[in-house]
């Protein structure tokens, strides 16, 4: 047998994805292009034009039916794609609702931008969590090969028959998306151990099976409830999927991104930063600086915010003496996204620790270092 050894190659996140899509094997793929997710789609295209990539490349002529085709390729058992940003993703809820509802594992990948007006192509969270209660698995990457790898865990919690749900796997625009840094592209032969072919516990469409059934249909209100209380089960089983798929993959290749969150000096410290996506990785380098000047902070990443870590927070801040949640977003007329979630865990466990929320970033503005160190000590000082 043939050894394939690991290469390393310098990547984009948006390449990142595309080649995380290459090594999932995936076998139908539709899209409509908008920046700045636009690279991941073109390259799928050049390879499956190429012969290099065994798929269906559908060019659809919107986002609402590239959503439509993956999920009707999905329910005839095929592994699917997409990707969308910002008002392609709107474009699309309809049907991404649609996906979560009919059970079927998509992945896409959603390249964080801005939503006009006013116009604007930079990175903002708002657009990814606009459905984050609407039955998909969120990844939050902060790296690129975060990004490489977490395609490939998505599509192996999706299509557990544990879970069978959708899975996004988040990006921010042009602060990942377009910016390139070495990602490890892991041997195929462990790939495919790691993630081995989609065998769907149920089909939708399939002229072959007899008793194929269908979603969609109008049903009673005491029919819908026992639906949406098994996908609330099936988002609750996917916390220990992620966990155990998550320490598999880490067993196999040698990297660990976390599970559902990740620590950065956390367990000493006195104060905790949190936050998801680059932001959180971003946020090491000031707790580096701030521990050079005494000041005990840590990081805790939250990875996966659907479904979101409810215990795993609770049990990594209870005993800190203050909490700041760092949101590249705002909920119009009340707070960041992921400090209200924050909050709200640790209230329902009366876990009295004081939580600080800030909301920076907008709209893709600049977040350097020094903007970091100086919220830690605003707060530090009150």
């Amino acid at each position: 047998m043939v050894i394939i050894l690991p290469k390393t190659l310098a990547l984009t996140g948006n390449n990142a994805i595309a080649w995380g899509v290459r090594a999932s094997r995936v076998e139908l793929i539709a899209a409509y292009p908008i920046t700045p997710q636009t690279t991941i789609v073109e390259l799928l295209s050049e390879w499956v034009e190429r012969g290099e990539l065994d798929a269906e490349y559908i060019r659809v002529e919107s986002e609402h039916s590239a959503m439509s085709a993956v999920i009707g390729a999905s329910a005839a058992g095929a592994r699917t794609f997409t990707a969308t940003s910002s008002h392609g993703f709107f474009y699309m809820y309809e049907m991404i609702a649609f996906a979560a509802g009919a059970r079927v594992p998509v992945v896409m990948a959603c390249v964080n931008r801005f939503h006009g007006p006013p116009w604007n192509i930079w990175s903002d969270w708002m657009d990814a969590l606009a459905a984050r209660d609407l039955g998909w698995i969120q990844f939050w990457v902060s790296n690129n090969q975060e990004a490489f790898d977490s395609v490939i865990q998505a599509y192996r919690v999706a299509e557990d028959k544990r879970v069978i749900l959708p899975a996004m796997v988040i990006i921010e625009g042009f602060v990942l998306s377009h910016t390139m840094a070495p990602v490890i592209i892991h041997d195929q032969e462990k790939i495919d151990d790691f993630l081995p072919p989609y065998e769907p516990p149920h089909y939708i469409v399939n002229p072959k099976i007899t008793d194929a059934f269908t979603f969609g249909n109008i049903v009673w209100p005491w029919d819908t409830a026992p639906l949406r209380w098994s996908m609330h089960k099936a988002m609750s089983n996917a916390k220990e999927v992620i966990k155990e798929a998550c320490r598999e993959f880490r067993e196999l290749f040698g990297i660990d991104h976390g599970d559902l969150t990740k620590q950065y000096r956390l367990d000493d410290s006195d104060i905790a930063i949190v936050s998801m996506s680059s932001l959180a990785e971003t946020s090491e380098v000031v707790v580096d600086k701030l521990r050079e000047k005494g000041v005990k902070a840590g990081v805790l990443k939250v990875r996966v915010l659907r479904p979101f870590p409810e215990e795993d927070l609770v049990k990594q801040l209870k005993d800190k003496d203050v909490v700041i949640v760092l949101d590249r977003d705002l909920s119009l007329g009340f707070d960041g996204v992921l400090g209200i979630e924050v909050r709200s865990a640790l209230q329902k466990h009366r876990v009295d620790v004081p939580v600080y929320s800030y909301s920076i970033g907008l709209g893709g503005d600049e977040i350097l270092p020094e903007h970091i160190e100086s919220i830690v000590k605003e707060v530090v000082q009150k």
